[in-house]
């Protein structure tokens, strides 16, 4: 795959963190991962101890439970613009899925409803890492993005 069919599609944000794990060896980029496990903000006041409030994506190895809102979405008219926000929750003994999470929250958090929507469903295999973790971690971040846009389908519907 070329650097332009790795990142077509993207947004900015996310085309960014694309071609830094693309110009790396399989090892650098799990360094990579671990960075972004390492940056993952933590879940706000008000997701603390709210455990529905937040949804688990089961096809993760390890427990991550997300959240999404939509800040902005009056009407339908703005809706397409409307701002984006993602919270994530994972266990620092699994940076793996930590990792996946950082990449999305660093690379669509602050995105609009249509630019998340617009992302391409083959993302997360944009990011090299089918080298240097199995398919079945990989298929836990594709399940991440899938949710997330479902959510954010659901509440920037007005």
């Amino acid at each position: 795959m070329t650097a332009g069919q790795v990142t077509a599609g993207l947004p900015e944000s996310l085309d960014e963190i694309a071609q830094d794990f693309a110009a790396l060896s399989a090892r650098d980029r799990l360094t990579l991962l671990l960075d972004f496990s390492d940056e993952l903000p933590e879940l706000p006041e008000r997701y603390q101890g709210h455990a529905e409030l937040l949804e688990r994506v089961d096809e993760c190895q390890s427990p991550l439970f997300l959240a999404v809102e939509v800040e902005g979405a009056q009407d339908a008219a703005r809706s397409q613009q409307a701002t984006v926000r993602l919270f994530f929750q994972a266990p620092p003994e699994a940076p793996t899925t930590r990792g996946f999470a950082g990449i999305l929250h660093e690379g669509l958090d602050g995105l609009t409803v249509g630019e998340v929507l617009a992302i391409p469903d083959d993302a997360p295999y944009r990011f090299g890492l089918g080298e240097a973790v199995s398919p079945l971690r990989l298929r836990g971040m594709v399940a991440m993005l899938t949710r997330i846009k479902r959510q954010v389908r659901i509440k920037s519907a007005v």
